[in-house]
């Protein structure tokens, strides 16, 4: 079955993007499949090592991302559901995450020594990508909400071998507040990978143009808004936080950031990503954001020939 685009969506891309050429390219990529990507999981193996292996197996893969020789993408034609059936997916040696999913705990640059909470965390690629960055220390607390979810999360964790997390069942919110009881308890980075609407997502997931409207991006934004404030109600003062969503919808994305501007007491840090981006948006549908969303990164999927995204790191202002 072929999904359409509603020509609301069409129009509202047109207002996001730089002329027609630019909206033209958006659309032809999204009829398209982005490549597989993963990651070597160095807790296990090395990357050279890894690659080794898979060449072994007839597999064309590249290492295109500076500076993260750990992060691989397939350049030739698998038989289906291959990635996953290999002794080396078996045994936790990769981990299959697309790569602009891997964005958001690059920007965190967590380091052995943190205390790092990860509020949506199922079904783990990101959570997987900081236990090996923090080198299976310091202390994760991987949250989600449903039962099945965090079963997956804690699948894929006992796969890679983690060790330094802790596995919570709750809803975002009521998390952080049950969390807020106990003032010795904050973090100093936490990743809000919210859930949204998945614009970023059309090229795998061409059905999310049916599901699409704008009364549900406005109902994930007032639901975004509170996770993220609630989230850094945790965060201690000069401790990092990443908002990330993976779709295009200012109202899931600079609105919340705005929102985030005006209650708290933080500022947006400056990220440099291995990847093409383009800055935050200053306005939108006659409402105006502030300078500071232009450090804000939106990643197209047709500048990269990925998947789509947006992320933002917060910093928490010290109180005075």
């Amino acid at each position: 079955m072929q999904y359409h685009p509603k020509p609301i969506f069409i129009e509202r891309i047109k207002k996001l993007l730089d002329n027609e050429e630019d909206v033209q390219k958006f659309f032809e990529l999204a009829k398209t499949k982005p490549k597989k990507s993963f990651r070597a999981n160095t807790l296990k193996i090395s990357p050279e090592e890894l690659k080794e292996r898979l060449i072994k197996k007839s597999w064309k893969i590249s290492q295109s991302i500076k500076n993260h020789p750990e992060i691989f993408t397939i350049e030739s034609q698998l038989k289906p559901g291959e990635i996953g059936k290999t002794k080396e997916h078996i045994l936790g040696y990769y981990y299959i995450q697309e790569i602009t999913s891997m964005m958001p705990i690059i920007a965190l640059d967590l380091k052995p020594t943190d205390n790092f909470l990860d509020l949506c965390a199922a079904p783990g690629s990101k959570t997987s990508q900081a236990v090996a960055l923090m080198k299976n220390q310091g202390i994760i607390i991987a949250n989600d909400v449903s039962i099945s979810r965090v079963s997956i999360l804690s699948s894929n964790l006992e796969r890679i071998n983690a060790t330094n997390c802790i596995i919570t069942k709750h809803e975002g919110i009521q998390l952080c507040e049950r969390l807020k009881k106990f003032p010795n308890l904050t973090f100093n980075k936490i990743l809000v990978d919210a859930p949204c609407s998945g614009e970023g997502n059309i090229r795998t997931s061409p059905r999310t143009y049916l599901e699409w409207s704008e009364n549900l991006l406005k109902r994930l934004g007032r639901k975004q808004k509170k996770i993220a404030s609630k989230a850094l109600d945790l965060l201690e003062d000069g401790g990092e936080m990443i908002y990330s969503t993976c779709t295009y919808a200012p109202e899931e994305n600079e609105e919340v950031i705005q929102y985030l501007l005006e209650n708290h007491k933080i500022k947006i840090e400056e990220i440099a990503l291995p990847i093409k981006s383009r800055p935050g948006l200053s306005e939108w549908k006659n409402k105006k954001f502030s300078d500071e969303l232009k450090k804000a990164h939106r990643i197209y999927h047709h500048d990269n020939d990925l998947e789509g995204f947006f992320l933002c790191k917060i910093k928490k202002i010290k109180k005075t």
